[in-house]
């Protein structure tokens, strides 16, 4: 058939039902940046914002843990920190598992 019919008219550049291809590039685009706006972003500002947290604790800081245990820093070696927890009670921390510092005072009002 293709001696009757030259093949540069029998087969169109795109074929009907077919998508355009630089669409759906523009729209895999749009993705990546929907993905990083919504979900990349935000998880590094707060990656930023823990990391500084932690760097900045000090001996006496009011801390809540990642597992909802408040205590006082009593002692800061390294990576790890001493947590007192009561007037008796004493456990060993990494810095990493502090939540939040909270506000001078805290743990006496509860």
């Amino acid at each position: 058939m293709s001696f009757f019919i030259p093949s540069a008219m029998a087969a169109p550049a795109v074929a009907p039902g077919e998508p355009n291809p630089l669409i759906t590039v523009v729209m895999f685009g749009g993705l990546f940046l929907f993905m990083y706006l919504m979900i990349i972003r935000p998880q590094r500002k707060r990656s930023k914002e823990h990391r500084s947290l932690v760097e900045n604790l000090a001996k006496g800081d009011e801390v809540v843990t990642n597992s909802g245990i408040l205590g006082k820093i009593g002692k800061i070696d390294g990576e790890y920190l001493v947590l007192e927890v009561s007037d008796t009670v004493e456990l060993k921390f990494q810095r990493a598992a502090i939540h939040a510092v909270l506000p001078k005072g805290t743990i006496k009002a509860i």
